[in-house]
């Protein structure tokens, strides 16, 4: 396997009087502990994770320490709509390997939004210049032209390439089960062609990818996880084996909870 252009994380601790709220999350001091930090060990990692475990937190500073904007896009998106990220990646080193990504993307759902409104003013903007149209490799149209899962998947599939650095935050949002697998299809060729994924998600269905390093964050910190013991895979699993069984006990628990309220 050639070298991972991102070969791990690694966080400044807090000095004295420096502390926020970030610093409190288990995965974010795990890491601080640690003099060699977080290692990546393959082209797909995953982040999962019940919420507010720190995932998102933890790929957007990484996003940022790797040079991408904050709310997201190609390393030449300088926008910004609202500063409302951490100020942890003034505290991250990303260790990087010798070679060096050709492309590279940060895609985060929740503001996927002004990105692609920021595409169309570079478009605007390249059309002045009688330069080609942006929206080549984002499937020929703007994105807001396209449902929120259309234009999820024309990013994975005409601006993504082979020998790419690509953070990917909960990209499943907009998708249905069966586009998942489409995204998850997708990763495995560009991962086959020299691209290196990180992934905040908690799809049991993206999780699957084959060889992938998974690393559950929860409040023993970051623990790396085989698919099939991650609790996203065992709860999916045992669900669809017995929904009616599984929806009776979540009633049952309902009601013993409203018993003891009253």
């Amino acid at each position: 396997m050639e070298e991972l252009y991102l070969r791990g994380l690694k966080i400044r601790p807090p000095a004295q009087g420096e502390e926020v709220w970030f610093d409190a999350l288990p995965a974010v001091q795990a890491i601080a502990a640690r003099p060699e930090g977080l290692p990546l060990r393959s082209p797909v990692t995953f982040f999962a994770g019940e919420n507010g475990t720190g995932k998102s937190t933890l790929l957007e500073a990484a996003a940022m320490a790797c040079g991408f904007n904050a709310e997201g896009g190609g390393r030449n998106f300088c926008f910004a709509t609202q500063e409302t990220h951490s100020s942890l990646d003034a505290r991250m080193t990303a260790v990087r390997g010798a070679r060096r990504p050709r492309d590279g993307f940060f895609l985060r759902a929740e503001s996927f939004y002004n990105v692609a409104t920021e595409i169309d003013r570079l478009d605007e903007l390249g059309r002045r210049w009688d330069l080609p149209s942006l929206y080549n490799s984002y499937g020929g149209k703007s994105l807001h032209v396209q449902s929120h899962g259309e234009s999820f998947l024309a990013l994975v599939l005409h601006r993504f390439g082979g020998e790419g650095l690509y953070l990917l935050d909960e990209p499943e949002a907009a998708l249905s089960p069966m586009r998942q697998m489409t995204l998850l299809r997708r990763m495995i060729q560009l991962a086959g062609k020299g691209a290196q994924f990180l992934v905040s998600t908690h799809s049991p269905i993206l999780l699957a990818c084959p060889d992938a390093q998974i690393l559950v964050l929860d409040d023993a910190g970051i623990t790396p996880t085989p698919y099939e013991q991650t609790e996203h895979y065992r709860i999916t699993r045992r669900f669809l084996q017995d929904p009616q069984g599984m929806l009776r006990l979540l009633l049952a628990e309902e009601n013993d909870e409203t018993t003891q309220e009253d």
